[in-house]
């Protein structure tokens, strides 16, 4: 992941309810879960909704897929591994040892 990538996707966990909602659909898994229970769940409006998904889409961490007459959102685990990787990349200059714990993906 390079750098305006991982500022797109910190930018977008910057928001309460989107990071309510993406830790929703890790919690929910890589099946996905509709928008419309997204927002049950959450008790957030579907316009409002709407533009939170849209805005964590653009960023590159979820998915969409419209099944039948709704839209099934999941997390993209690819994304946040690479985001993890961005942050760890240089880890104690390279020192596995000094590192030992830090769970690089």
């Amino acid at each position: 992941m390079d750098q305006p990538a991982a500022i797109d996707a910190f930018s977008a966990l910057a928001h309460d309810t989107r990071l309510q909602i993406f830790r929703l659909l890790v919690q929910r898994g890589p099946k996905g879960t509709p928008a419309m229970e997204i927002g049950r769940l959450l008790d957030i409006k579907p316009s409002t909704l709407s533009g939170h998904l849209a805005t964590l889409k653009r960023a590159g961490l979820v998915n969409a897929q419209r099944q039948h007459r709704e839209i099934q959102y999941a997390p993209r685990f690819d994304a946040v591994n690479g985001l993890v990787r961005f942050l760890l990349e240089d880890c104690c200059g390279g020192d596995e040892d000094a590192c030992a714990g830090v769970g690089l993906p």
